[in-house]
């Protein structure tokens, strides 16, 4: 038997004996400043993930002018205090055998750190000493916007970022959704002349009240909520409140159209606006199981497009959990562009199968269960169910947000599908993708 199955019945064994479908005992204490501290034990002697979320990402962005800074502070955070200056901290967790990163999403910035448990009081003296103290100056922070701006551009060379920032700008007329976490490429511009407002920016987010650490692994509970009190219990702060811009109905379709100049393979996609993801609805549940039932490998469209026609080379289900509604969509790379049209059409004729009340229950049900038991599989190392845990309860705003998503999933039924599908994958709410690719335009030939 794999390590991997050793894990996955592991796992399955230790659900019912619970009655949860997170199978780990997990516990929550939140400070009397509102820092919220999740520890989870973990079966990995000697080793721990400590994982810290701030609830901020674009979508907190709502200032004209000044998108990117949710993802700067990714860089920043790293620039040291005046207890342990640049790059001190860095080379001391080096030597204690920690490894260390960070990513921004349109809703959470996440840091995170992997290494000896033994060496866990260190780490959160100085994970919480960067959080309260963090310190840099202007000649930083220009040298790290400007940074950030080479890693725009850098981006900027694959289709990826500009696909991205089509259908945003197109389906999306109020919400900050309306720009990538990277920002608006005129703001990452004008970025290192916004030295005070980074400032605030920090003082804003970077509070106790927003942000949620995860603990898993091999450590001492109470030892660790000790620690964590003793070095956290000072940290002072409110999370500010703002209004995010609602984004109106769509009333009609809408199409985004990127012509790349070298040489790739077209796409094609559809995106919808649909709910937000939230612990108190099926919503984000139903759209994880109607991207695999539309595109996924058993769906007809997959067999067809990809399997016997061969028309694409990939094709996708895209969704995404958001705090705020977003986008629902179905996305394809043609192995020719004189394929769009039928692609297209098969696309809109899935659609149309599936609100007509069309739907084969037997493969919702196997989705579910795919859904289900692939969650398990990713959940065999301790900080891949730190990170697990930490994204999802970052966006939905809990630390048992996992149990809460899986056991929305349990409730999906076929008629969910077809229910959802009425109301929000029709016309006039669509925006359509068609990115295309001319050689002529001065790529290479």
């Amino acid at each position: 038997m794999t390590l991997a199955l050793v894990a996955l019945c592991s796992v399955l064994s230790a659900a019912p004996a619970s009655g949860k479908l997170f199978p780990y005992p997990m516990k929550t204490t939140v400070l009397k400043n509102g820092l919220s501290v999740t520890r989870v034990p973990f079966n990995s002697p000697g080793l721990v993930a400590y994982f810290s979320v701030v609830r901020v990402g674009s979508r907190n962005e709502i200032e004209a002018g000044h998108t990117g800074f949710a993802h700067f502070f990714e860089h920043v955070m790293f620039k040291g205090t005046k207890g342990w200056p640049e790059g001190t901290r860095d080379a001391l967790l080096g030597k204690l055998g920690f490894s260390e990163n960070a990513f921004t999403s349109d809703d959470v910035t996440v840091y995170y750190v992997n290494g000896p448990s033994a060496q866990l009081p260190k780490l959160v003296e100085l994970e919480a000493d960067r959080f309260m103290n963090l310190e840099y100056n202007e000649g930083t922070f220009q040298t790290e916007a400007k940074a950030v701006l080479g890693e725009y551009h850098k981006n900027a060379a694959n289709p990826g970022l500009k696909i991205e920032e089509a259908v945003l700008a197109a389906a999306f007329t109020k919400h900050p959704y309306q720009h990538t976490t990277l920002g608006f490429y005129e703001d990452v511009q004008a970025m290192p002349t916004r030295y005070a407002y980074s400032k605030e920016f920090f003082k804003r987010w970077y509070t106790p009240d927003n942000t949620m650490l995860f603990i898993v692994g091999d450590f001492d509970d109470k030892a660790t909520m000790a620690l964590i009190e003793k070095s956290y219990g000072t940290w002072a702060g409110k999370a500010a409140t703002i209004v995010v811009p609602a984004e109106p109905a769509q009333e009609a379709a809408r199409t985004a159209t990127v012509t790349w100049t070298n040489p790739t393979l077209p796409r094609h996609g559809v995106f919808w606006h649909t709910p937000a993801s939230s612990v108190k609805t099926t919503d984000a549940a139903i759209q994880h199981v109607l991207g695999a039932y539309l595109a996924g490998p058993t769906s007809p469209l997959y067999k067809s497009l990809v399997l016997e026609k061969q028309l694409v080379e990939s094709l996708n289900g895209d969704f995404n959990d958001h705090r705020d509604p977003n986008l629902f969509g179905l996305t394809a790379k043609l192995k020719d562009e004189a394929q769009r049209a039928e692609v297209s059409a098969a696309f809109d004729a899935a659609i149309a199968e599936l609100v007509a009340g069309k739907v084969d229950a037997k493969r919702v049900d196997a989705i579910k269960d795919h859904l289900k038991y692939g969650l398990a599989m990713g959940l065999e190392a301790y900080d891949d169910v730190a990170q697990t845990l930490a994204y999802i309860g970052g966006v939905l705003g809990t630390p048992d947000a996992l149990e809460l998503r899986q056991r929305a999933l349990t409730q999906v039924k076929p008629a969910d599908l077809v229910t959802f599908a009425k109301k929000h994958l029709v016309e006039k709410n669509r925006t359509t993708l068609v990115f295309n690719v001319d050689l002529s335009k001065g790529g290479a030939k």
